[in-house]
This record gives structure tokens, C-alpha cells and sequence, in this order.
């Protein structure tokens, strides 16, 4: 019998043996799936995703006599359905293209039956491999076999382990010096010591009643690590030292329970960017060979030049791909996008959610009209996984209020939280809701403060207010500035919070949730009421003065607040405002307004539980939508320093050339993009405002003004054009 290859030679010209890529990829998905009763299965799917590569015409495309490579999967398609065992055959259709719906696997399967090629490469297969079928029908574990959704889970699991093998050993064979640069797993008690050391260097430095707090809740997530694994709930008031002692939770109970890895997802890259930077100062050693610990993950981290084989950034390109790291932080998008995708590239890193402690800070910006699956899919991970799940938040969501949850166990790692927050009260709160305020008293109330934060629920409410204001060294925040702008605005605005200088803000929702600002006065227009208690986490956050001021207000000019659950929550604040005073240090008035809001809204409001019953991956994939998708990325090459201008011109006129690093290229584009409503995209083109570079992605052509980023924009609002 002739050699048969998997892939063609690579650059030390070596062809790829087919045998051995089907065994080591078999081998591999078995070991990424053992977590969750999926070895066996996994190690088939392995063993038969290439099997049509043994179809002699196949072997003839490698060596260059055929110029189109013919199908190669069918082939461990039908085998799999021959042995009863079809539902691999759905993972194998799926392992380049994506995961298909299984009525389209099932109509694929039945003409690819009629080829004779397949028979062929069935028959050279089974000389090949004499173990090619198992002695024992594969299981299927009994969470998976009772339940469709869990099986829809179980299968989306198996996938990830089988396409992060395949491209791990591909990669081995034609990349071996990036292949090497994997790090093994990391030593999550090593990590635990080394947090433990510096947070005790850390707390020797502080006093106060603020330290003091945060002393306990760090000792209570320590304490709390040694349960069995399971969800949590770690409940703290804002400035109580919740991402350290969340982290000490995670990595203590990994290290007790024989877990892998901590992953902390958080709602704007803005938070991962700030989150990671805290882990890194606590876990990475400064010693240069030490193999990076912390992994950040998202849409501005970008990608390394794919030649630079520095450690460091080959290990961040390689483990971002499959998050093979012991410490990962992302945003909630990347997490949930990935774990309800169905592309290759987006769900190989699923597999390693098993046997993971994932951290959900600031847990009450899950989106009420996706929360179903959101927390069906994390129960199932607790509960068939092996993971554990912390709700981290100051304003805990009652997700047991919404029906299919109503016996969502949890347990509290600070059992005496709300004294805590009693202890951290550092604002004072004044309403002035009736009767509104025109934009100028507004303003009138900002104007005597030289370090003050507005919150607006709209981009034309920020807008309209900070014209008003007429303060030429205002500061501006919201997503009309691309990414870039945005970081450094707010790096800004720490730097002169720190020096007490003058820092007036004037910003939208983007400022609220997690970030790490502390202005001595703080104005929010009525809204959500999670929101009012977030914005008033900006206020007095270090606990330097005895009150901050908080200033609920009604604009009186207001645009029409944003739809959906923005408004439906923003009702129920209003109604219970109207009831009689709330006590916003209570964590019961935020669990009570959850308990409403979750019982007036549709939790599965895309219908993707539907989908998902169903086994149609690719309708669940554009159901599940945390982020409008129907938009448009315009480039920015008007902002920042010349070099960096330069560079994104350059990216923009290869993706023009058709290069085939577009991936990279707009990755590296991410921090320069504003993003817009597609259906006005076309009107912005035709005024020449825009200029298409590839479908869905343009360049920006108008003014972009250091404040308030994108405009030039007078015949369109700014909310109905930009998210």
C-alpha cells in the first residue's frame, strides 16, 4: 500500500503522514474531552475526520496533479452513521466549515452516500487502520442522552476538543517552532502563593475602614474556596476589593478541587483591560524566562506579526486561539459569542471551560433577553463540567426570579455582605427628578465642581450636555470614540483625578460598570436602576471624604431613552422610585428591582433555546447576538500619533490588495474602529462620509474631533447612527 498524507510537505520538506495525524488528533480530542464522559467519542471523531483523505484522487490533489482537493469528509461521516454513531458525523461535516444544523447533515449525508469515491476511501481506510471501528458502542453520557439542549452542549463540546486537536497537530507539522511555544499548564498553587504574598504585602501598607472591609471580603473568598466546585455568588460593595478577592477564590479553589484554569469575563474591554493589568502585577514574576501567566482576550488586544517568535507573543497569538493558559481574561461577548458559535475558530477554546472556574464580574450586564441560554449553558458547565461559576457583582441579579432558574442553588462566599455595605456608605443621594431639568441647570449643577462625572443614557443627551457646559477642557466618553481614544481618555482622566486637577466628565453608560474612576460628585440621568448604583460606584470610591454627592436628575430635553430592556427596566425603576424612597445601600432594593425586571421580560427573547433543541448550530449562532451585529466597522486613521496613523493606512491599503493576512490586519484594526448601523451606512457613503474598503468594514472620511470622536454628521442623530 502507498504512503498516504494528511498535508502536503511542510518547509523542511516532510509530508504529513495521514495515519499519524489521525491517531495523534485522536488521541488529543479524547484527552480534551475526558472532562465531560466525552473521551471516547472524542477519540473517534478524531480517528475519522480525515478518513476521505485515503480517496486516492485526495492523495493525487496533495501532490499537485488535481487543482481542487475533493470532499474529505464524508467519508468518517458515514462511517459514524454506519456504526450508529451519527452524531459524530455531525461534528466531522462540521470541522472546517462549521458545526451544520442536523437536518442539513442528515440531507448532505444521504448524497454523499451515492459517491463512489467514499466507498473507496472507506476500503483503503480499513487496510490502513485495523482498529478503525471500536470494539464497544460509544456511549453517550446520561445528562446528554436525557436532555436536547444538554446534548446540543455535550456535541458543541466534543467539536471544540476535535478542531483544537486538528489544529494543533497541523500546526505541529507545519509551524513546529510555533507549536513548541506552548507553555504547559500552569501551576495554579504557584500563582496562589505568589497572590497571597504580594496581597499581603499590599494590605501591611493600608488602614482605614475601607482596607478593612476589603480585608474581610478577602479572607471570606478564602475561606470560602475549600466548597466542592459549584456556583457562587460573591456579593461586595463597589471599592471592596472584589477583583483580588474573586481571584484568590478562583485560584485557591482550582488548586483544591483539581481544576485547570481561572477565567474572568467582564462586560467592556475597558474593565479586561484594567482586570488584567491587576492580575498581572499580582501573578507574573518579572524574571524573563517565566512563562507568561495571564491571558487577555478580546478585540483590542490584536495580533502579533506572525513572525515574531518572541516568547511572549507567540505565546499570547497560540493561546488566545484555544485559551491554553492558567489565567484568562475576556469580555462577556467573547465568552458567549464563543460558547453559542458555531465556526471552528470560534469554539475550539469551548473544551477548556471544563474543569475551569469562570468569574463573571459586574454579573447584572448580562442582557435580560439572552439570560435563558446564558444560564441554562452555565448550569450545564456546573453541573456536567466540572466548573464553577462566581456571580461577582455589587448589585446581585435574582435569576431565580425568572422561571426555568427558580432552583438555581448558590452559594454566598460573603454570607455577611450586607454590612459591608452598610460600613462602605460613601455617598449621599439627592433626587431631582421632579420636575426635570433643562440642560443649562443641569450644567449649573456640574459648573461648581472642578472634578465632577455626568452620565447620560444617549450619545445626543452627552453631546447636548457637554455643548452646554461649554467647558473647552471637559473630557467626553462613548463609543462615538473608537477604542484607541476611549483608553487613553480614561487613562487621562485617572491621571487627574490622582493630582487633583480639574476633571470635569461628561460620558455615556461606558464609564459605568467596573471602572476604576473616583470623582467627588457624580450626576446620572434617571434610568435602569443598576445603573444609577454603578454610576454612584464612581463616587467617593476610596472612601477620602466622608460623603460624595450623587445626583439622580430628569433631563428635561432628553432624547427617547434606548429600546428594549433599557426602557422596560428604567419603568421599574420609575415605579418603584414612586412607591416610596429607595435605599440604594441595601442590596435587597437591587435585588428586588431584578426580581421585577426579569418577571416583565421575555428571557429568551431571540428564541435560541428553539434552535437549540432543534441541533441547528448555525441558526443558534445568529440568534445569539449580544452585540447589534447589524452594523458596519469605520476605521479611524484621523486620530493619535503619526506612526500609528500611518500603520492603520497601511492595513487598510493591504486589505484593499486582497492580503491574505486580512485576519491579522483587522484584528489590528479593532482599537481604531467606531461602529455603525448598517442601513445608514449607504447614506453616509453617498455624502462621503465613508469609504468602503471590504464588505462591512469602511473607512471613515469625516472629522474625528479629539473630544468627541466621529463627526461631521449633521443630516443623522448620533444614536441613531452609532452603537
Amino acid at each position: 500500500m502507498p504512503p498516504t498524507y494528511a498535508h502536503s510537505a511542510n518547509s523542511q520538506g516532510q509530508a504529513h503522514s495521514l495515519t499519524e495525524h489521525l491517531y495523534a488528533v485522536a488521541e488529543m480530542a479524547g484527552r480534551f474531552a475526558e472532562p465531560f464522559q466525552g473521551e471516547p467519542a472524542a477519540y473517534y471523531a478524531g480517528l475519522w475526520h480525515d478518513l476521505g483523505k485515503f480517496n486516492p484522487a485526495f492523495q493525487d490533489y496533495l501532490a499537485g496533479n488535481r487543482s481542487h482537493g475533493p470532499d474529505h469528509k464524508a467519508a468518517g461521516a458515514l462511517l459514524a452513521r454506519e456504526g450508529r454513531q451519527s452524531f459524530l458525523g455531525l461534528l466531522i461535516q462540521g470541522h472546517h466549515g462549521g458545526l451544520p444544523a442536523q437536518r442539513e447533515h442528515q440531507a448532505w449525508l444521504d448524497e454523499k452516500n451515492a459517491n463512489p469515491a467514499t466507498a473507496r476511501a472507506l476500503a483503503v481506510a480499513r487496510q490502513a487502520l485495523p482498529d478503525l471501528t471500536p470494539q464497544q458502542p460509544i456511549t453517550i453520557p446520561d445528562f446528554a442522552r436525557r436532555n436536547p439542549i444538554a446534548a446540543e452542549l455535550w456535541l458543541r463540546m466534543l467539536f471544540s476538543a476535535l478542531v483544537d486537536a486538528d489544529f494543533l497537530d497541523t500546526e505541529r507539522h507545519f509551524s513546529p517552532e510555533r507549536a513548541t511555544a506552548h507553555p504547559p499548564s500552569g501551576d495554579l498553587a504557584l500563582l496562589l502563593q505568589r497572590l497571597q504574598s504580594r496581597h499581603k504585602q499590599l494590605v501591611g501598607e493600608s488602614a482605614g475602614e475601607v482596607n478593612a472591609v476589603r480585608a474581610e471580603v478577602y479572607a471570606a473568598c478564602a475561606a470560602a474556596a475549600a466548597h466542592p466546585p459549584g456556583i457562587f455568588r460573591l456579593t461586595a460593595p463597589t471599592g471592596a476589593g472584589k477583583t483580588l478577592s474573586a481571584l484568590a477564590f478562583a485560584l485557591r479553589h482550582a488548586a483544591q478541587n483539581g481544576m485547570e484554569r481561572v477565567i474572568t469575563a467582564v462586560p467592556f474591554i475597558s474593565i479586561t483591560q484594567q482586570t488584567a493589568k491587576v492580575y498581572r502585577d499580582f501573578l507574573e514574576s518579572a524574571a524573563a524566562e517565566t512563562a507568561p501567566a495571564v491571558l487577555e482576550h478580546h478585540s483590542m488586544t490584536g495580533e502579533s506579526d506572525p513572525d515574531d517568535f518572541d516568547h511572549q507573543a507567540v505565546w499570547s497569538r497560540l493561546a488566545a486561539e484555544n485559551w491554553d493558559a492558567p489565567v484568562v481574561v475576556t469580555t462577556t461577548v467573547q465568552l458567549f459569542e464563543s460558547l453559542f458559535a458555531s465556526t471552528p475558530g470560534a469554539t475550539r477554546k469551548l473544551h477548556n471551560l471544563a474543569r475551569s472556574v469562570i468569574i463573571l464580574d459586574e454579573a447584572q450586564s448580562l442582557p435580560p433577553e439572552l439570560l435563558t441560554p446564558i444560564l441554562d449553558a452555565l448550569q450545564q458547565l456546573t453541573a456536567n463540567y466540572g466548573t464553577s461559576l462566581v456571580l461577582a457583582t455589587a448589585t446581585q441579579p435574582s435569576f431565580a426570579a425568572i422561571k426555568p432558574f427558580a432552583d438555581l442553588q448558590a452559594t454566598e462566599i460573603v454570607p455577611n455582605y450586607p454590612r459591608h455595605f452598610q460600613i462602605l456608605k460613601r455617598v449621599d443621594y439627592q433626587w431631582l427628578t421632579e420636575p426635570p431639568l433643562s440642560w443649562e441647570q443641569i450644567a449649573d449643577r456640574m459648573r461648581p465642581h472642578p472634578q465632577a462625572l455626568a452620565v447620560l443614557n444617549t450619545k445626543k443627551d452627552a453631546l447636548a450636555l457637554l455643548d452646554t457646559l461649554g467647558n473647552a477642557e471637559a473630557f467626553h466618553l462613548s463609543t462615538l470614540l473608537c477604542g484607541r481614544h476611549r483608553s487613553q481618555v480614561l487613562q487621562e482622566i485617572k491621571d487627574r483625578l490622582n493630582r487633583g486637577l480639574p476633571c470635569p466628565v461628561v460620558s455615556t453608560q461606558v464609564v459605568e460598570a467596573g471602572v476604576d474612576l473616583d470623582f467627588p460628585v457624580v450626576l446620572r440621568a434617571f434610568g435602569p436602576l443598576d445603573s444609577i448604583i454603578q454610576a454612584a460606584g464612581r463616587c467617593n470610591r476610596e472612601g477620602r471624604r466622608r460623603a460624595g454627592q450623587v445626583i439622580i436628575f430628569q433631563p428635561q430635553e432628553g432624547s427617547s431613552l434606548p429600546p428594549g430592556s433599557y426602557r422596560i427596566a428604567t419603568d421599574i425603576t420609575r415605579a418603584m422610585s414612586r412607591a416610596g424612597n429607595l435605599d440604594l445601600d441595601d442590596p435587597e432594593t437591587a435585588a428586588e428591582y431584578f426580581r421585577q425586571l426579569f418577571r416583565n421580560s421575555d428571557t429568551d427573547a431571540k428564541a435560541v433555546q428553539p434552535a437549540r433543541e432543534m441541533l441547528d448550530y448555525p441558526e443558534v449562532a445568529r440568534r445569539f447576538r449580544m452585540i447589534d451585529d447589524d452594523t458596519v466597522g469605520a476605521v479611524i486613521t484621523n486620530y493619535g500619533p503619526a506612526a500609528d496613523r500611518q500603520r492603520v493606512r497601511e492595513l487598510i491599503h493591504s486589505l484593499r490588495a486582497g492580503s491574505p493576512e486580512a485576519r491579522s490586519h483587522l484584528r489590528s484594526l479593532q482599537p481604531w474602529l467606531v461602529h455603525i448601523f448598517r442601513n445608514q451606512a449607504a447614506a453616509l457613503a453617498r455624502a462621503g462620509l465613508l469609504a468602503e474598503i471590504m464588505p462591512g468594514l469602511y473607512q471613515w472620511m469625516g472629522d474625528y474631533h479629539p473630544v468627541t470622536g466621529i463627526g461631521g454628521i449633521h443630516s443623522l442623530e448620533p444614536d441613531q447612527l452609532i452603537v
